[in-house]
């Protein structure tokens, strides 16, 4: 009977860095390591700034119920815009036309000084008024009656004129406050720059007719 070979020990040997697995491990834990690193490090790269909570017409006063905080990551622009770390001042007036939602510029907030708008009520057509809401942006066109024409419904006019643009609606009178007479109208509220008030002014107490055209896109 013959002996059975005796088997021979292997000697177990540290893994190597030439092993392709464990620099295949290596590299997957580096990489998870900085992914980590790099999002721990922007995860609180965010900013409060103000946002419009409803529609904004230039020379509002604003109040808290006119913004919203919201948190968002501006960077180097985030001076650019109104931060929300301290309350909203006291007297502050809108500048500019905002929709809902929208960051607030800090150029877009200021004091009643910087408020370069008057509030006007302009008589129009009802069914035209009845189209418009607050925050809406209209033209303004002025139809002055022709010199030497009178008399109630033989006034004739020139044609009309656009003399403002892009002015913001603050405000529409109720359906009920309809004025009658020989076409009912409906009072419209507009935030009118403050030297073409008088003008404006003139040519309504002339007889003009005045048309606000609504402007596509306008804050609504």
């Amino acid at each position: 009977m013959s002996d059975l070979p005796t088997p021979t020990a292997s000697r177990l040997r540290a893994p190597s860095w030439r092993d392709s697995r464990l620099l295949v491990g290596v590299l997957l834990v580096l990489v998870s390591t900085a992914l980590g690193g790099l999002v721990l490090a922007h995860a609180d790269d965010t900013v409060p700034v103000y946002a419009a909570a409803r529609a904004w017409t230039p020379g509002q006063r604003l109040t808290a119920e006119d913004v919203a905080v919201v948190r968002v990551r501006l960077g180097s622009g985030a001076a650019d815009y109104l931060a929300a770390d301290v309350p909203l001042p006291e007297a502050r007036y809108a500048l500019r036309e905002l929709r809902a939602g929208e960051l607030v510029p800090s150029s877009g907030v200021g004091s009643a000084q910087d408020v370069g708008v008057q509030q006007l009520a302009l008589q129009v057509e009802a069914t035209s008024a009845g189209v418009l809401a607050r925050g809406a942006l209209v033209d303004v066109y002025v139809n002055r009656p022709r010199q030497g024409s009178a008399g109630v419904g033989s006034t004739r006019y020139a044609g009309p004129e656009r003399v403002l643009q892009r002015v913001s609606v603050a405000g529409v009178a109720e359906a009920d406050a309809v004025l009658a007479g020989a076409e009912q109208t409906r009072a419209v509220r507009v935030m009118v720059p403050s030297d073409a008030v008088p003008g404006l002014v003139g040519d309504v107490d002339a007889g003009s007719r005045i048309t606000l055209v609504p402007v596509p896109g306008g804050p609504s």
